[in-house]
């Protein structure tokens, strides 16, 4: 009997963000006793006191029951020893998988081994990128390094640590325009406060496509196309204000302080958008455009999610995914979550604009709706 892929969620953020204070929450909480977790190294994450076991294969259970290992190497061998020890009960069964990435690591590159590695995608799926931010260095570091920037651009979840620290009213309103910026970056990426009173580790886990407590796909939650049309509508309301602003006054702020804190140059070039369309597409003419996009922009596609109405399987939606120029296989739903049969495609993009994304689709399923109305039928060769 096939067993459902493992759930994998990359916890990524720069380099003190506090990506491993976190993890060791989630190793010493017997709530998560199902989950394993792959670090880089066990020292990082302060385990000392509660190793159990600590094999020849850098493998510790933990009294919490969580399994935690190291990478050796790489980390497709890692994943695939760490299944197999599994199968033949070397370890404990776990329904879970947590990777931990290095502060400045570009998290691509383990998501395309997600996506990419037949072996390991009849065993794991990406479950969702989990990204720390330090809300005191934060406009720093994304000011300072482009990998901070791309790692909140791709996250399912932004887990905003440190604000314990923030105290005095001037960067309590610098935290609420954090997270007013972050939420440009990503617009569908739920904000959480680690040190919030209701912060519950579990929020951490519900960004999956596929919910392995119900056996279930939840397209909308994965989806949220709602906020990025949300930012959208945000996002020209605040430009015609600054514009209208612009016009009626001339001045400027000695102090800095005062006005919107934009991201920086690391961050004016990121785009979040969604399409939307009320009418069937041709799956030609969708895979074509997409192609022409990947073959031109790919390094730019941070994250591309979305459901489709495809023309020829009306009654059957399919879902995609990608991560820059590498996709996921597609995923055949057996009917529509909703009512709302329209196709919808969210994007994150580094220097792609709507507009040109907009005029591709465009363009190219309207080139084919018209070849397909024009071109005329054959007609049977009469029997000879």
């Amino acid at each position: 009997m096939k067993t459902a892929p493992i759930p994998v969620i990359l916890l990524t953020g720069f380099l003190g963000s506090g990506k491993s204070t976190l993890l060791g929450r989630i190793l010493r909480d017997p709530r998560f006793s199902d989950t394993a977790v792959v670090v880089n190294e066990f020292g990082e994450v302060g385990l000392d006191g509660f190793l159990v076991e600590h094999s020849l294969e850098q493998t510790v259970e933990m009294t919490s029951g969580c399994l935690c290992c190291t990478i050796r190497g790489d980390v497709r061998q890692t994943l695939l020893s760490l299944h197999r020890r599994q199968a033949e009960g070397k370890v404990p069964a776990f329904e879970r998988l947590i990777i931990e990435t290095t502060g400045l690591a570009d998290p691509a590159p383990v998501l395309h081994t997600l996506m990419t590695e037949p072996r390991l995608a009849n065993r794991y799926m990406l479950g969702g990128v989990v990204t720390t931010v330090d809300a005191v260095t934060a406009e720093m570091t994304l000011e300072r390094h482009a990998e901070s920037v791309k790692q909140v651009a791709v996250a399912d979840r932004i887990v905003l640590t440190k604000t314990d620290m923030v105290l005095d009213p001037t960067s309590k309103s610098d935290l609420e325009i954090l997270k007013s910026d972050l939420q440009r970056l990503n617009p569908g990426a739920r904000i959480v406060d680690r040190h919030d009173a209701g912060f519950d580790l579990r929020q951490l886990f519900d960004t999956s496509l596929y919910d392995p407590a119900t056996k279930s796909i939840d397209v909308q939650r994965w989806l949220n196309s709602e906020a990025y049309e949300d930012s959208e509508s945000a996002h020209a309301d605040d430009h015609q204000h600054a514009h209208e602003h612009d016009h009626g006054h001339d001045h400027h702020h000695e102090d800095g302080h005062g006005h919107h804190h934009d991201i920086n140059r690391h961050g004016d070039d990121i785009e979040a958008f969604s399409l939307v369309f009320d009418e069937p597409i041709s799956s030609t003419a969708f895979t074509f455009a997409l192609d022409l996009l990947i073959s031109s922009k790919g390094a730019d596609l941070l994250r591309v999610k979305g459901i489709l109405n495809i023309l020829d399987k009306p009654e059957t939606p399919v879902v995609i995914h990608g991560v820059q120029h590498v996709f996921h296989d597609p995923v055949w739903l057996d009917a529509w979550p909703d009512t709302d049969r329209r196709s919808k495609i969210v994007f994150i993009t580094r220097g792609i604009s709507k507009a040109t994304v907009k005029t591709l689709f465009d363009a190219i399923t309207t080139l084919a709706s018209s070849r397909e109305e024009t071109e005329p039928e054959l007609e049977p060769e009469p029997a000879s």
